[in-house]
């Protein structure tokens, strides 16, 4: 007999079938048990009777073991409906199984909806904390953002692209890469696809990619992490950096209108509410510091805005203006890399950007220099010696049109949307300054 998912139960009644799955949880009720099947699809209520073939070799199962159940899917009594589950209203009385493969005793209870564990717990058991409803709920959100995210680049003429993660040369400056021993030489980790993406552009015109970041970042936050999945794109043929603002508002309205859609049962059982503002407010950087210094009383040190400055941004742009996002633009010269286009009436700011989301950052990007002479210049200016970006400055010996482009930072969506604490919380397997396992 073919395997029935159990999400397809529903359509089943009355009939015999045989699904698969892991047993979630067990309730002995005199001689009849009852066991919580769960399969990719959902959850289904098992009922085992003496009736049941073997009926003595199932008392010895437990959670987490794996097995197949063979029996007739009939509808549950009026009474003991439970609308909280798709599969409420049925459930199987169980002639057979098979057992597939047996688990020991867990470590950590998985099957109820809370699990009230210290982070470092649940991630040092996250091979088993990922199977528990709640926490596997966060990755069916996390698959939708990534998929929302592709499917709409595409739908805008976007190609998907691939870059090396093994570079010979540092893509952001500073201090935070990591290095590899590569045969003889030491290259180092790719902390952002931006010199790929700009050579896309001089092709494609209009690329985009989904993959892995790193940053040496010795950071101990709920925010950090050293390796990440960046939602990059980079497109050409812009006036300014106003189309790069207006390309990715529409791109974060798609990805939150399918969340809001497709996963209506996650956001439930998170209690989030997933609001899409008409127009993201957009303020120069600044504007946004006399904000927080005039009608906040914070005033920020040195030449950027910490966390705190983000989070109380947020707060004034939802008061202020009814939007959970808010654009942060004109940065200071000083604080961004040498690739941002400075501002021509301005030349102590750039036409770079940050898209702050109920607290946090989730993006940063802006307009490029497309011009040769002027990004050598640039470099110059920022003490950068150019002999060590010469593969780099090719691009723009051959024609680039005026181009920008932005990196999202994926996990970050799915910690803002559903709320979560601590951004490795919507990380299957984070790394950071101490964790490399599991």
């Amino acid at each position: 007999m073919e395997r029935t998912l159990i999400a397809d139960t529903t359509q089943k009644i009355d009939e015999t079938v045989k699904i698969s799955g892991w047993v979630k949880t067990r309730r002995d009720h005199g001689k009849i048990i009852f066991i919580d099947l769960r399969d990719r699809s959902g959850v289904l209520q098992c009922v085992i009777t003496p009736e049941t073939n073997n009926y003595d070799e199932f008392k010895k199962i437990r959670p987490q073991w794996v097995l197949s159940f063979t029996g007739k899917v009939k509808t549950r009594p009026e009474k003991l409906i439970n609308q909280e589950m798709v599969t409420g209203k049925v459930e199987m009385d169980v002639q057979d199984f098979e057992i597939l493969s047996e688990a020991q005793e867990s470590p950590i209870d998985i099957s109820a909806g809370e699990m009230n564990l210290h982070i470092e717990t649940l991630l040092d058991y996250r091979n088993l904390s990922i199977r528990n409803e709640k926490v596997g709920a966060i990755f069916k959100v996390y698959d939708e953002v990534l998929k929302s995210y592709a499917d709409y680049m595409r739908s805008q003429n976007f190609l998907e692209i691939k870059t090396p993660k093994l570079l010979s040369a540092c893509t952001e400056g500073g201090a935070e890469f990591f290095k590899v021993k590569y045969f003889e030489r030491e290259v180092y980790l790719a902390q952002s696809p931006q010199f790929y993406k700009q050579a896309g552009v001089g092709a494609f015109e209009r690329v985009f990619e989904v993959g892995s970041v790193f940053r040496a970042e010795p950071h101990v936050t709920s925010r950090h992490v050293n390796e990440y999945i960046g939602l990059d794109a980079e497109m050409g043929f812009i006036t300014g950096p106003e189309n790069v603002m207006d390309a990715l508002e529409e791109t974060m309205k798609h990805i939150l209108k399918n969340v809001r859609e497709k996963c209506q049962d996650e956001l439930k059982i998170y209690g989030a509410d997933v609001e899409i503002p008409e127009k993201f407010p957009r303020i120069k950087f600044s504007e946004a510091l006399e904000i927080l210094k005039k009608k906040i009383g914070k005033v920020m040190e040195g030449n950027d805005i910490d966390p705190e400055g983000e989070r109380l941004i947020c707060e004034w742009a939802k008061k202020e203006k009814g939007s959970d996002f808010v654009f942060l633009t004109n940065y200071p010269w000083m604080i961004r890399p040498m690739y941002v286009m400075p501002d021509p009436e301005n030349p102590k700011e750039t036409f770079g950007f940050d898209l702050l989301y109920r607290g946090v950052e989730i993006a940063s990007g802006g307009q490029r220099i497309h011009d040769y002479d002027q990004l050598v210049e640039n470099m110059k200016k920022k003490n950068l010696n150019p002999d060590d970006f010469k593969n780099y400055l090719e691009i723009f010996r051959y024609g680039m049109p005026p181009h920008g482009g932005w990196g999202l930072g994926s996990e970050r969506i799915v910690q803002k949307i559903l709320g979560l604490k601590n951004i490795k919380e919507a990380i299957l397997f984070p790394r950071d300054v101490k964790r490399l396992t599991p």
